[in-house]
C-alpha cells in the first residue's frame, strides 16, 4: 500500500477538502486526486462522498480512518527507532563479568539518559565483522593480535590497562604471600581453560607465558567461572589470573586470595574499537568519556604484548 496515498487521504479527512489537502501537502489539487483514486483501487471502495462544499467520507472510508492513522504512526516510529540518537547504543562488552562491563556501567551512571543494549560477542573477529556490518555500534577488545590488522574505517582507543593477579586457594605457596614477581610463578601451574585457541585473550596470554616462562594450562572444559573458583579453593597447586576490576562473589567458606604481581605488573590492555563511518551521537559521548582514562604508552613498571603497545 502506498504510504503517501494513505497520508493523502488522511489529509483530505481531516480538511474535508482536496484543495485545502493539497495546500498542506504541497501538491496540485490534481495530484491529490489522482492519490485518492488510486488508493480506491487499490481497496476496492469509496472512501469519499464529493459535494459541492468538498469531501465527505463514506461508510468504508470511516472504518479506514483509524487504521490510516495507525498506519502513518507506525511508520513514523519505523523511521525514529533508527533516527541518529533515537535507537539505543550497542556495545559489545565481550563478558558480563569482564571489567568493559564495569567501563559501560560507568557510562551509564554518568549519562543515564544515553540508552544501551549491551551485547556479549565471542572473539574479536566476530566483532569486528559485527563493527563493518553495522550490527553493534562499537566493542571492547585488545588489538592487534599477531598477525592481524584492523579492517579500514575501524577505529581504536585504548582506554583501559587492566592490572593483573594472581588467584590462588588458601593452599597454595604463594596464597600468603603479599606480593608475587612474575619471574616467580615460572614451574607453577596457571589454570585458564577459558582461553580457546584464536581468541585475543588467548594469544594475550600465550604472549606472556613466552615472555616469563609460565606455564598457562588450557585444558577445559570451561565450566564458567564458579567452577574454576571451586577447583582452586580446594588446589595446593593450581592459580589463575583475575582482577580486582572482575566482579565476583566468592563462594562462601572459600578463603580465597588475589594476590598482587610486580616486577612487572602485567596488564590486560583494553580498547574501545567502532566504525569511523558511525553517525550515532552517543558514540562520540562514550569516546569522551572513557578518553580521560586512556592508558599511557611510556616503562610505568607494567606489560603488555609488543603488539598491543
Amino acid at each position: 500500500m502506498d504510504l503517501n496515498a494513505v497520508r493523502t487521504f488522511v489529509a483530505v479527512a481531516e480538511s474535508g477538502q482536496f484543495q485545502k489537502a493539497a495546500a498542506d501537502l504541497s501538491l496540485t489539487q490534481q495530484a491529490v486526486s489522482k492519490r485518492v483514486a488510486a488508493l480506491e483501487d487499490d481497496l476496492g471502495v469509496r472512501l469519499f462522498a464529493r459535494t459541492p462544499r468538498g469531501a465527505r467520507l463514506t461508510i468504508d472510508g470511516q472504518a479506514f480512518l483509524p487504521h490510516a492513522r495507525a498506519l502513518l504512526l507506525a511508520e513514523e516510529r519505523a523511521a525514529a527507532s533508527v533516527r541518529p540518537g533515537r535507537r539505543a547504543l550497542r556495545v559489545d562488552v565481550v563478558g558480563r563479568r569482564a571489567a568493559t562491563a564495569g567501563l559501560v556501567r560507568d557510562f551509564h551512571r554518568a549519562h543515564p539518559d544515553v540508552e544501551l543494549d549491551v551485547v556479549t560477542l565471542y572473539g574479536a573477529d566476530a566483532a569486528v565483522e559485527a563493527l563493518a556490518a553495522g550490527t553493534i555500534d562499537a566493542t571492547f577488545r585488545a588489538v592487534t593480535m599477531p598477525g592481524r590488522r584492523l579492517p579500514e574505517g575501524i577505529r581504536a582507543l585504548p582506554v583501559l590497562d587492566e592490572p593483573l593477579r594472581l588467584f590462588t586457594g588458601p593452599a597454595h605457596p604463594f596464597a600468603a604471600a603479599e606480593a608475587v614477581a612474575l619471574a616467580d610463578l615460572a614451574g607453577h601451574r596457571i589454570w585458564m581453560p577459558s582461553n580457546a585457541p584464536g581468541t585475543e585473550w588467548a594469544a594475550y596470554y600465550d604472549a606472556l607465558a613466552a615472555a616469563f616462562g609460565l606455564t598457562i594450562d588450557t585444558i577445559g572444559p570451561d565450566f564458567g567461572v564458579e567452577a574454576l573458583l571451586d577447583t582452586i579453593a580446594d588446589s595446593a597447586t593450581l592459580a589463575t589470573f583475575l582482577s580486582e576490576r572482575t566482579p565476583l562473589v566468592w563462594p562462601v567458606g572459600h578463603d580465597m586470595r588475589l594476590i598482587p604481581l610486580r616486577d612487572p605488573t602485567p596488564v590486560y590492555p583494553h580498547s574501545l574499537l567502532w566504525h569511523a563511518d558511525n553517525p550515532h551521537p552517543a558514540l562520540a559521548a562514550l569516546r569522551g568519556h572513557l578518553a580521560p582514562a586512556r592508558p599511557g604508552e611510556g616503562d610505568d613498571g607494567t606489560w603488555r604484548p609488543e603488539w598491543a603497545r
